[in-house]
């Protein structure tokens, strides 16, 4: 029994990967407002109501899909910073390093970051069970400027009074343990950071900047230097 039960478990799992592996080719293709359970049904010579059984709905497999890209992209980002924390590097060179990790993932999975981080998809709202995944990178760089702080420390960014109150409640929103002027500075640099990717990624740099790696690379470092992490 438990023989036929694993075999119907792999079964399932590979059917599973098939959906989701014809999904992203339509998405590449066409663009995720115009995935359909019906057509990726008819790709993979399934009838729709075999399809259903894996995912119910076309948000289902959407979600899939999001899920799958957050935590791909977040096991880059973290994957980055343990190669860094394994070689001793100093907590500046981690973060660009984990920036450098998400700017090679999104141009190696160009189709997924749109999805995660491009227009959103009308119709669509995702559930909770994406912000787990979507918070991987953000926390990755999280950790690394909570290292700095508690270790040498940080030179903490200016914050104008007026956003003090903002910058508190974000703090006591996911980073308790750091000061809010880092906070505010944190959730700016993460924005300055998927718009630096997506500028790259969408054609905004197209004869505008040409060495690319490099420019992104001193951006990171700025964007570094914007959250409070010496240079040394």
């Amino acid at each position: 029994m438990n023989t036929v039960r694993g075999a119907r478990e792999r079964a399932r799992i590979e059917v599973t990967a098939a959906i989701k592996d014809e999904a992203r080719r339509m998405l590449a293709a066409e663009g995720a407002a115009k995935l359909s359970l019906r057509a990726v049904a008819r790709e993979l010579g399934m009838v729709s109501s075999a399809l259903y059984r894996y995912f119910p709905s076309r948000d289902e497999l959407l979600t899939a899909l999001i899920v799958d890209a957050y935590d791909s992209v977040g096991a880059a980002a973290e994957e980055a910073d343990a190669r860094g924390l394994a070689a001793g590097d100093a907590p500046r060179a981690r973060w660009v390093a984990v920036c450098e990790a998400v700017r090679v993932w999104a141009l190696e999975h160009p189709h997924e970051y749109a999805l995660i981080y491009g227009s959103p998809v009308p119709g669509y709202s995702a559930p909770a069970d994406t912000i787990g995944p979507a918070s991987r990178v953000a926390n990755t760089l999280i950790a690394i400027v909570r290292t700095a702080y508690e270790g040498r420390g940080l030179a903490l960014p200016p914050l104008p009074a007026a956003l003090r109150p903002e910058a508190v409640r974000m703090t006591a929103d996911f980073a308790g343990d750091l000061p809010p002027e880092v906070t505010a500075a944190l959730v700016a640099a993460w924005a300055q950071l998927v718009g630096l990717v997506s500028f790259e990624l969408f054609g905004q740099f197209n004869r505008v900047v040409e060495e690319r790696a490099g420019f992104f690379a001193h951006a990171a470092d700025q964007l570094a230097h914007a959250v409070g992490l010496r240079a040394v």
